[in-house]
């Protein structure tokens, strides 16, 4: 075995023996040999389609199959159709013959293409979260396919589609066991890191996200809209109003559907890997979250959620929401989607294990519903009034030994929080009219996400004094962390490992608390 190499990945007795897993010689690995069919079955159907479709005609419309200048015709479809078919299926076979991945020497690699070759790898200490996907006919077949994200990368640095459950499952054990500093065991240089174990934390219930879609904000647009155009209706006398109604029906019913089939079933839990997070109805997606790694996060509360005591978590992750769709930006950055003030508690006591402050409850208590100067937030000053007249008893900040609150927004009600050490740059900005009111925006810039960490209508001397004060408190957490590697951030490695334990967490709330400690057995 190479040195560095990593058990189960790169050795061909320990990957392939017993599992169906094509091994080659040299001690790369292929996907499973369904994978490009399981991608491709869409341009085999449309070949179908386009070959078949004047027989398919015929027959619903009861006439005969073949006719005497259709009859002519029918040897060279099927001669073309079967020859785009073969060409088809030998380019799948070919795509999956030339990929190929291997995790060793603290990089995961993948090979692709036959006319076009390309290698992609990666470095294990840069990974930001690790995914395993299944769409509805992947998880027909039991095949998933894995993706992890690496700083900076702007995108998905590997995508692998697709793999046996059980393999992706495996590849996910090793390839975060080796991102968080597990070296591999001298007495059994061969055996794959086993599943990390995990701790349920909550779950959210059907009919509460049922609820939350109804009464989300694209709910109260549409209703505006639509009150809107019946009332021009009614004055105009012009029925066409009621046309428009029909596709803003169309897709907000898309859009609820997109939202339910994302956030159903959701579940969070913690292991010793990170923040795990399932979901999903037809396509299934399993999310690790590595500890430490979430560069900003924000709770909100539309106001239509106030009553029931709802809330709404995402997260910015570096190499989220970049060169994706919105809808699958959406949900892999979602850390909540609806869920009670203890729910929110839970996972931001994941986030940030250590609060940085002797009284969280109250600090961050007053973040999501205080006012003022309640929790030792510092908020717009009273001369600034006129620029918010709703917002400016809310809007303000504060900080703790570990993160940057701010919060925002008397009706839509939002708290961000930002790690020190997650603060990459800062800006201060004010127009013309905020220079009237001696008042600046502070803006933190961090990875591209959901999250806008923006501290707005500050008085200018309380801005100019947090600029260089959060400048410092970015050093000094910067320069305490001394390792990408996460496990070795908080404990040197041993042997032996200890079970998370549920106890009063940090926020006042019933968390569930990890233990330090190795997380692989």
């Amino acid at each position: 075995m190479p040195a560095g190499s990593v058990p189960g990945a790169s050795t061909p007795a320990a990957d392939g023996a017993g599992r169906g897993i094509t091994t080659p010689d040299d001690g790369w690995l292929r996907v499973h040999p369904a994978s490009p069919f399981v991608r491709g079955w869409v341009a085999l159907a449309a070949i179908g389609f386009f070959f078949g479709r004047d027989i398919f005609e015929r027959t619903l419309q009861g006439r005969p199959m073949f006719e005497d200048g259709f009859a002519g015709r029918v040897p060279w479809l099927v001669a073309g159709g079967g020859a785009v078919l073969l060409v088809a299926v030998l380019s799948f076979v070919l795509t999956w013959y030339f990929t190929k991945y291997q995790v060793s020497g603290g990089y995961v690699r993948v090979n692709t293409g036959f006319l076009f070759r390309q290698q992609r790898q990666a470095r294990l200490d840069r990974v930001q979260a690790i995914d395993i996907v299944q769409p509805l006919l992947a998880r027909i077949f039991g095949l998933a396919e894995l993706k992890f994200e690496v700083a900076d990368a702007g995108e998905s640095a590997v995508r692998l589609a697709y793999l046996k459950i059980d393999d992706a499952q495996q590849l996910r054990a090793t390839i975060l066991a080796r991102a968080a500093g597990i070296d591999e065991d001298a007495g059994n240089p061969g055996a794959p890191a086993p599943e990390a174990p995990e701790y349920p934390v909550l779950s959210v219930p059907p009919s509460r996200l049922i609820g939350s879609l109804l009464l989300s904000e694209q709910s109260l647009f549409v209703v505006v809209g639509g009150v809107a155009s019946v009332v021009l209706s009614a004055v105009t006398d012009n029925r066409a109003f009621y046309f428009y109604l029909i596709p803003a029906a169309l897709g907000l019913a898309a859009s609820y559907w997109n939202l339910f089939n994302k956030g159903y079933n959701f579940r969070a839990a913690i292991s010793p890997d990170g923040i795990r997070l399932r979901y999903g109805l037809l396509d299934t997606q399993a999310q690790t979250l590595p500890p430490g790694r979430i560069q900003a996060l924000k709770i909100s509360q539309p106001p239509l959620w106030r009553p029931f005591g709802w809330y709404r978590m995402q997260v910015n992750v570096a190499g989220y929401g970049l060169l994706e769709n919105a809808g699958e930006a959406s949900s892999r950055t979602t850390l909540l989607p609806v869920g009670k003030l203890d729910d929110a508690m839970n996972m931001l006591a994941l986030v940030l294990p250590d609060p940085g402050t002797s009284r969280p409850g109250e600090v961050f208590g007053a973040g999501l519903t205080g006012l003022d100067s309640d929790g030792g937030f510092v908020t717009t000053p009273r001369r600034a009034r006129l620029l918010a007249p709703l917002g400016w008893r809310r809007n303000g900040f504060a900080a703790t030994d570990t993160a940057l609150l701010i919060r925002s927004g008397r009706w839509w009600r939002n708290l961000v929080l930002v790690p020190h050490q997650r603060t990459q740059s800062m800006a201060l900005h004010q127009g013309p009219l905020a220079r009237r009111f001696r008042v600046a925006d502070l803006v933190l810039h961090t990875t591209a996400g959901p999250v806008v960490p923006r501290l707005t209508q500050a008085g200018l001397d309380e801005a100019r004094a947090l600029f260089d004060e959060q400048s410092a408190r970015a050093r000094l957490a910067r320069r305490r962390q001394t390792t990408e590697q996460w496990l070795r951030q908080v404990v040197p490695p041993t042997s032996g490992a200890e079970s998370p334990a549920t106890e009063t967490g940090p926020f006042g709330n019933e968390a569930h608390q990890q233990q330090e400690g190795p997380h692989h057995g």
